[in-house]
This record gives structure tokens, C-alpha cells and sequence, in this order.
């Protein structure tokens, strides 16, 4: 039986609905239009919509709308996610209950409400315009700020979550661009990439796939914002081999919640941007992931300063190959610019002044609390040029040396100059990662991943161009 609707609290007692009344709430969720074939009229389409909105810490609710594609499409485009809107007329129908939650966010009433094109009018106002109490109400989870899966629980607890509907709260590493793409059934498609991070875990991609989330995540400023995430699904990735999380039809994300639980990570945010702290331990995090037989993109230094001059600020990762060789690595000056200590725990470099590890707390006097890493900066050329302040260290600086930080430390100076002068303008194949980085001294972050001796066959294919660039 279809009802007239009063406020969002009247949902959760009828009787004190009254006719002729308008809603008015803060839309926090939003889907995209979609267009269904039209059982009654073959050869057509419906379409629809659906958004929840709030007019309350404890009351929000589901909004669909069915009809043809020009009514549904321009209501659609009228308003966003965080607008606030009236809604003249809607009508009232119970929810289905799960059948109807699997698809839809959770809400606590037991209604839904529809527009109708013929009854229904939605006006889009300034919050400020009508109750300024509204804009405090984006900043609330729709679920308990304490029910969420951290990161690192999501790793650690592996497939065994493949599938699950999970909460999450976490800050915003990166925002992919959105990439467009066209369905095989000839429907255009979009997606994009979003890193998160947290305490326990440095870098973990969450899909959105719809327009409406894309926006949203357009908005998020990197290593400024945090998340609460409801209802987001959580699958293991095989061609990737890690976990991820996907935007979906039931997901509603609050940015930058009010909670004491992101309020702890905004602290952890501010100080890990201030010590420097989660630069390096990202890229600790991506060195043990990456995969060197999957990087086959042959560079020149030439078009790798080419290529990061026309990107606009904007340039993604670039994993690729460089033959060339050292041309500076200064590893018989001050042992201090070679060697740094490292957390046993988490492997970041810690402060050498006070001895603490940003990721793990104070570290104790104890030895065994820190381990020597190298930690060298190294100039790499080739025949077109020459990039500088390349970042050699940890591991990969032990391969490319051939010793281990102790053996080094035991050298004199004369055998350490030997091994430089052994490496030092040889042609190499050397496996790379770059990136933008105003605050470093090239502004561009190269890290070694890989330098060993090249084929002398393969090296000159390479200047030759006959390999994949």
C-alpha cells in the first residue's frame, strides 16, 4: 500500500505520517543510471537511479527512481553526492528486506522511497541555504566508527576474506585518473584506482567502477584524507596476487568521518608526512612487491626526462630498463652518507637522532632492535644523458656491490675504492622506478630495483631500438 511521507523519523513510526509533506535531507550515497529492457514494451528501455539520504545522525534511507531515459538522466546530473536536496511527494514502500539489501545500502528503516515523474519533484539547495546541521551530517559513518577492518587485517587474513562485505577506514595514498573504456556489449565503461593506506599497511587498492564514486574519489586530497568505507566488497586479485577492495551498489563512503578512530589516523597522517616517514617506507613496500620479469619497457635517460616534462605534474609510476651505466657512487667517502640503520621490525630507515622507528614506537638501545643498511645515492647515464640522485639501497645495493653491509664495513679504504672503480662505468642493465617528487633535489625519485652487468647482445639491440619501449 503506498503512503505519503512526512520526515526520515517517520519512517520508523507510520503513524505519524501526513500527507503533502516534503523530505529534505544530505544525499551520502549516489549510483549511477542504468537502463533495463522493458518487459511491457519490447524493444525499449527503462532506466533508473537510486541515492540515500540523511536528515539525521540516526535516520537515512534508500531513494529509487524509475522512467524514461530523458527524465532519469537529467535528474540525475541535478545533484551529487553531498548536495542537499527537498524531496516534493515521494512515495513510501516497505524494503524486501535482504533480497533488497544485498543490492542496496543498510539503512534502518524498513522503507524505501520512489519518485514518480508525474507526483515527484527533487530541488537541489545550499545546505547552508536550509540547515546548517546537515553538513555535519557527511562527516558521520553509516555504520558503527568502530566496525571496520583495518589494512593490514585484510592482508594478513588473505583469501579467506575473498568476497566479504567489509568495512574500512583508511587514508587516501593516491587517486588514479579515470580510465574510459567501452563494453563488449557496446556500453561505455570507466574506472579508476585508488591507494589507501593506514598504520599496519603502506599501499591497498580500492576499484571504484561507477561515475558517481569516481567523482567523489576525485575529491580526495592524497595523505590529507581519510575514509570510512561501509559495505565495501574485498576479493584477492590473481593476476596481482594481492587483496583489494571494490566500490559497489550497497558501498557509502564518508569522507573525512568525525570519529575518535580517524582521529588517531589524521595523527598518524600528520606526523608521518612531517618525519618523512611514509615516503620510505612506500617505497620499502613496493620494492618487496614488484615483479622485475614483468617490467620490459626499454628507456633512454633522454626520454624519461621527456616523458616526465609533458606529464603535467601528473606522472603515474613509470617501471622500466635503462642500459647504462654508474657514473658517480661514492661509497669510499663518510660511511654516514652510505650506510643508515634500519627498524628489524618494519625495515624503515629510523631517526638516527632519537633512535625511534615512526611506524613501530621507540626502539630500545638494544642492537638487535636495528639493523645497518646501505642507503647510497648514485648517478646513472647513458649515451643520451644522465639522471641524478638515483636511490641504491637496501638489498638491491647488496647485490649490485656483491657484499653485505658487514663485509663492507670491514674494507679498508683502498678496497673500497677498488669496488667502486669495479662498477663504475660499466654498462649495466639497470631495472628502475620513477616518479614525481617536488621535495626531492631532481624532482625526480628514481629508485634502483635492479643493477646488474648487461648481455653486451642485448645492450646493443636495445641502442639499436629493437626491443618494446
Amino acid at each position: 500500500m503506498w503512503k505519503r511521507c512526512g520526515t526520515l523519523r517517520v519512517l520508523k513510526y507510520p503513524w505519524e505520517l501526513k500527507a503533502n509533506t516534503n523530505v529534505i535531507g544530505v544525499v551520502i550515497g549516489k549510483t549511477d543510471v542504468r537502463g533495463f529492457p522493458d518487459r511491457k514494451n519490447i524493444g525499449s528501455e527503462r532506466y533508473t537511479f537510486g541515492f540515500t539520504i540523511r536528515d539525521s545522525p540516526a535516520y537515512f534511507i534508500n531513494v529509487s527512481s524509475w522512467g524514461r531515459e530523458e527524465y532519469i538522466r537529467s535528474l540525475s546530473e541535478s545533484f551529487r553526492v553531498g548536495d542537499c536536496v527537498t524531496i516534493e511527494n515521494p512515495l513510501v514502500q516497505s524494503k524486501e528486506g535482504e533480497r533488497e539489501e544485498k543490492f542496496n545500502p543498510v539503512t534502518p528503516s524498513c522503507y524505501k522511497l520512489l519518485l514518480s515523474e508525474n507526483h515527484s519533484v527533487v530541488k537541489t539547495s545550499s545546505c547552508y541555504e536550509m540547515d546548517i546541521k546537515l553538513l555535519s551530517l557527511l562527516h558521520l559513518p553509516v555504520k558503527d566508527p568502530q566496525d571496520y577492518y583495518s589494512l593490514g587485517d585484510i592482508v594478513a587474513n588473505g583469501q579467506s576474506l575473498d568476497g566479504r562485505i567489509l568495512n574500512v577506514l583508511a587514508a587516501v595514498m593516491s587517486v588514479g585518473e579515470p580510465k574510459y573504456f567501452m563494453t563488449s556489449d557496446k556500453r561505455k565503461g570507466q574506472r579508476c584506482e585508488v591507494k589507501l593506506y593506514d598504520e599496519t599497511e603502506m599501499s591497498f587498492p580500492i576499484v571504484c567502477w561507477d561515475n558517481e564514486s569516481i567523482q567523489l574519489a576525485q575529491s580526495w586530497i592524497p595523505r590529507k584524507t581519510v575514509i570510512f568505507a561501509a559495505d565495501v566488497r574485498i576479493n584477492f586479485d590473481k593476476f596481482r596476487n594481492c587483496m583489494t577492495a571494490t566500490v559497489i551498489s550497497k558501498t557509502i563512503i564518508t569522507t573525512n568521518p568525525e570519529t575518535a578512530e580517524a582521529s588517531v589516523l589524521f595523527s598518524f597522517i600528520k606526523e608521518s608526512a612531517q618525519s618523512g616517514a611514509l615516503h620510505d617506507k612506500m617505497e620499502e613496500q613496493s620494492k618487496e612487491s614488484i615483479n622485475l620479469e614483468t617490467i620490459v619497457n626499454v628507456y633512454t635517460v633522454k626520454q624519461l626526462k621527456e616523458k616526465a616534462l609533458q606529464s603535467d605534474g601528473k606522472l603515474e609510476p613509470v617501471f622500466g630498463i635503462i642500459y647504462g651505466y654508474i657514473s658517480t657512487l661514492d661509497i669510499d667517502d663518510n660511511v654516514s652518507k652510505v650506510i643508515r640503520n634500519r627498524c628489524s621490525i618494519c625495515r624503515f630507515v629510523v631517526n638516527e637522532m632519537s633512535n625511534t622507528c615512526t611506524f613501530c614506537g621507540d626502539i630500545s638501545s638494544n642492537s638487535e632492535s636495528t639493523f645497518a643498511s646501505f642507503d647510497i645515492l648514485v648517478n646513472l647515464t647513458d649515451h643520451t644523458g644522465t639522471l641524478y640522485s638515483c636511490y641504491l639501497s637496501d638489498c638491491v645495493a647488496e647485490e649490485t656491490l656483491g657484499c653485505t653491509v658487514h663485509e663492507f664495513l670491514t674494507l679498508t679504504e683502498e678496497k673500497k675504492t677498488a669496488l667502486k672503480w669495479q662498477l663504475l662505468l660499466e654498462r649495466s642493465k639497470i631495472y628502475f622506478k620513477i616518479t614525481l617528487s617536488p621535495s626531492w633535489r631532481t624532482g625526480l625519485k628514481v629508485n634502483i630495483l635492479s643493477c646488474k652487468l648487461a648481455d653486451p647482445t642485448e645492450a646493443s639491440q636495445s641502442l639499436l631500438g629493437k626491443r618494446k619501449r
